[in-house]
């Protein structure tokens, strides 16, 4: 019983915390189920807190205590824990278990230590083939995919999860061309791709705008004999809708069903539908994702509050934005952005403005760029003096907030400042790239 719901998907991990709480000298096999149950978790902490309450109550960690421990810590990416669960691994002598050393290597690079898992990884005298992807992976994870490359080569034997940590880091560096190369790869040695390395794959196609491709890979889908699982869809939902093939957006999430759906997918299809003026249809999908039963988070009211913005739904916005806090959620930077642009947009700039004051948080360059996009379409020149000015304090570096400033002067007629501020440009050593417009 313990077992079954500390480890199922369909169990109560603190319920099992509870179980093991009114046993009589529980064995270690016990302590280690519900801590690898709770590393698993959405409280990762807890495993923790129950390894702390192990030791009080007597009870000496063995060789499967730390690898648990080490996956909680990781995480939870606090380097200051890892460190000390590392530190208490060294003190009990089992550094040199190979499965632990591992686990020290993934949890190093889940917080950012490249270093220290570098120092782990080097020390080992036998090193298996998790060894090298837990390498490999913590070098994507920080970025360093020059390094992530160097480890790729040296391997000794590279499988799909090799493969897919290499791509995986290319896409959330932004360099997605890069992910197809290493993709097409992939292929040619006759490596099989899996769930992790095509939606990797199809986040690369969605950011290039690389629709063939992204069709692609629904047919090599198809050819694997590869289910598409919720993860799949959402990545081609995702894809479709930001290469502009909306249709074939809502074939896929038309051929999910729906009760076995989660909120990532429709958050896809409703915020799809919002990048293309869907406006109606994204409303109307929040709608039954509520029948459905499917709570909304963050990012579905951000998809609405786009669509809003798109539609000139004023009085809408403000019912989503609000509606945020009412469920216990804060909104963030691009809930307000949204906000700001769906208020510039119906011509509210001065709305707008003191929104933008009023905030918790320091407005952003692409919320005054809305606001100064608003102004000038709006014929609210006073206000987009102010807004130009602010732009230019916030990003003195940008040719465009030089500009922008520069042609509110001009429409002004006030041909003296226009030319202040060129000239303050040139002064700072801005340079004037082509293409610049007041607004990005």
């Amino acid at each position: 019983m313990l077992s079954f719901s500390a480890l199922s998907y369909l169990g109560n991990i603190d319920y099992s915390c509870k179980v093991l709480s009114h046993l009589s000298n529980p064995r270690i096999f016990y302590w280690n189920t519900v801590i690898r149950g709770y590393s698993k978790s959405k409280n990762p902490n807890k495993s923790i807190s129950l390894f702390v309450k192990m030791l009080r109550a007597g009870v000496s960690p063995d060789h499967l205590t730390y690898p648990f421990l080490a996956k909680a810590s990781g995480r939870l990416a606090k380097r200051e824990l890892a460190v000390a669960v590392h530190a208490q691994i060294a003190k009990t002598g089992y550094e040199s278990d190979l499965f632990i050393s591992n686990s020290l290597i993934h949890m190093y690079g889940s917080c950012g230590d490249i270093v220290y898992a570098r120092e782990v990884f080097d020390g080992m005298p036998t090193k298996m083939s998790v060894s090298w992807n837990s390498m490999l992976d913590g070098y994507a994870k920080c970025g360093e995919m020059n390094m992530a490359r160097q480890v790729f080569e040296l391997m000794p034997e590279r499988n799909v999860v090799s493969w897919s940590a290499l791509i995986d880091g290319y896409v959330k560096c932004g360099d997605y061309k890069e992910a197809l190369v290493i993709f097409e790869e992939m292929r040619d040695v006759g490596s099989k791709a899996n769930e992790v390395t095509l939606v990797s794959v199809l986040c690369a196609c969605a950011h290039l705008g690389a629709l063939d491709q992204g069709r692609m890979m629904l047919r090599y889908m198809i050819d694997k004999g590869l289910s598409l699982t919720l993860p799949l869809q959402t990545s081609l939902i995702d894809m479709y809708a930001k290469c502009g093939a909306i249709k074939e957006a809502l074939i896929v999430f038309h051929g999910v069903e729906k009760h076995q759906s989660d909120v990532l997918i429709w958050n896809a299809m409703i915020g799809g539908l919002a990048m293309h003026g869907f406006v109606k249809e994204s409303l109307e999908l929040f709608t039954e994702m509520q029948i459905v039963g499917i709570t909304p988070d963050e990012i579905t009211f951000l998809g609405l509050l786009s669509a809003c913005a798109h539609g000139g739904l004023v009085m809408e916005a403000w019912y989503f934005f609000k509606s945020l806090g009412k469920r216990g959620m804060v909104p963030k930077s691009e809930h307000y952005a949204c906000m700001v642009d769906a208020l510039s947009r119906a011509g509210q700039v001065t709305e707008a403005y003191e929104f933008i004051c009023q905030m918790p948080l320091e407005p952003t360059a692409s919320m005054l760029g809305s606001l100064l996009t608003g102004c000038m379409n709006h014929g609210k020149l006073d206000l987009a003096e102010i807004v130009g000015k602010k732009l230019v304090e916030l990003q003195p570096d940008h040719d465009g907030r030089y500009v922008g400033l520069s042609n509110v002067y001009a429409i002004f007629k006030r041909w003296d400042e226009a030319r202040t501020t060129r000239e303050a440009m040139e002064t700072r050593g801005v340079k004037k790239y082509p293409g610049w417009s007041f607004v990005e």
